[in-house]
């Protein structure tokens, strides 16, 4: 019997996305997965590569090692490099076209060409229709990925239609959240007792359809005249700095001349988690209003749902999986009245809003951040066990055939 020594155990893990300070939803996921992944596991060494935006430098926490100028070209291959020397053995991407420097980010090719060690690709969008450009450079990171991370099944289905990636290839783990308690007494903390509270939180941008949940405001009001919206969040720091304020401003002007400005208020911050707890404690209804059908991911309504609120959504594609089997409310697109009918509606149902928070939080647990870290590491050692050098097979004698009289031919 030949005894074959198992392979080391996975040491050493860098994640490679945005990450905090940077103010957007990439750089939140993976300081939160490294976080998570370090906090769940700490005999495993794990860093974050992060990417810098045009122009920008930030005072990173001591996890990141590595930095990348997104529009260096040069930069991909010097980090590279520097995971090469750092002993990487496993490479976490976090995958979006707008995080990478060149057309459609093809910068990102040139460090996965470039880098020695197995890759696992957390998908973060999968479009549904790409332009060519954009098929062709993720077809590239998919070829050059050992394994392929996507939070819903859509984004599974879209890829072994679009790019033909065999199902073993691609493991489908929920975006993480942190475990966001149900606090009593929220709405007091915030100076909101008995009113109504409706939450939209999350980075500001012209896609995310908040016009349209003002417009029911009106209709939501002449049932529940004490009913307050909160939209929680900054713009969008790409919208900011080629649009500036003008939608947030379009939208504050919308509220004085629809005479809501009681009843709806901006926190123009990027909150923290501790802030971000308080308000969702204190929300009977999330609402996400958005406006891309192929959504195939949003932090915000993972939170959301993990923390067992009664969710209202437009049926984009990640909110047509999370909101299933009873856990939330689809809306038509861009319709203030089925807004307006179904917030109502809800608001008065307590049994039916109860109900919905309960399956809400029962996914929630599944989601939580050392339940996903657990996922995400069982795939990073796999792909770590499948990359080292296979035992030699034993010599075999010549082969004998099975059948000798037959394959020799009939001699009678």
């Amino acid at each position: 019997m030949i005894h074959v020594n198992p392979a080391p155990p996975l040491q050493r893990l860098a994640v490679l996305g945005n990450h905090t300070p940077r103010q957007c939803g990439i750089a939140t996921f993976t300081a939160d997965l490294h976080q998570a992944l370090a906090t769940s596991f700490p005999a495993l060494d794990t860093f974050v590569a992060a990417m810098n935006d045009f122009g920008h430098r930030y005072a990173y926490p001591p996890c990141v090692r590595v930095q990348i100028a997104q529009e260096d070209p040069r930069a991909y291959r010097r980090a590279a490099e520097s995971l090469k020397a750092r002993g990487v053995q496993v490479l976490c991407l976090q995958h979006e076209y707008g995080i990478f420097g060149g057309d459609r980010g093809a910068h990102i090719l040139a460090l996965l060409r470039e880098a020695a060690m197995p890759v696992v690709t957390t998908l973060h969008t999968v479009l549904s229709q790409p332009d060519v450009r954009q098929w062709t450079v993720l077809d590239e990171v998919i070829r050059r990925s050992e394994r392929l991370v996507v939070m819903s099944q859509q984004g599974a289905d879209l890829l072994r239609r679009l790019h033909g990636v065999p199902a073993g290839r691609i493991a489908c783990i929920p975006h993480g959240i942190p475990a966001i308690p149900d606090e009593a007494g929220a709405k007091a903390r915030l100076g909101l007792s008995g009113r109504p509270v409706l939450l939209t939180f999350g980075l500001l941008a012209p896609d995310k359809g908040i016009e349209y949940v003002l417009e029911a405001m009106p209709r939501i009001l002449e049932q529940f005249p004490q009913a307050l919206y909160l939209v929680v969040g900054a713009t969008h720091p790409h919208v900011k700095a080629g649009q500036g304020e003008a939608y947030r401003r379009a939208l504050e002007a919308r509220v004085e001349a629809l005479g809501i400005g009681a009843s709806v208020r901006f926190h123009n911050r990027f909150v923290s988690l501790d802030e971000l707890t308080g308000f969702l404690a204190a929300a009977d209804l999330y609402l996400t209003p958005y406006l891309k059908a192929e959504q195939s991911t949003s932090g915000t309504l993972a939170y959301a749902v993990g923390s067992g609120r009664a969710v209202l959504s437009t049926p984009y594609a990640y909110a047509q999986e999370l909101l299933a089997d009873g856990r939330g409310i689809l809306l038509p697109w861009r319709d203030p009245e089925a807004i307006a009918r179904e917030v109502t509606g809800l608001l008065a149902d307590d049994a039916r809003r109860e109900t919905m928070r309960r399956k809400a939080a029962g996914l929630g647990r599944t989601m939580r951040w050392p339940v996903v870290a657990g996922r995400y590491l069982d795939l990073f050692q796999r792909v770590w066990q499948e990359a080292q050098p296979r035992a030699p097979r034993p010599a075999l004698g010549p082969v004998r055939p099975l059948f000798p009289l037959m394959l020799e031919g009939d001699r009678r």
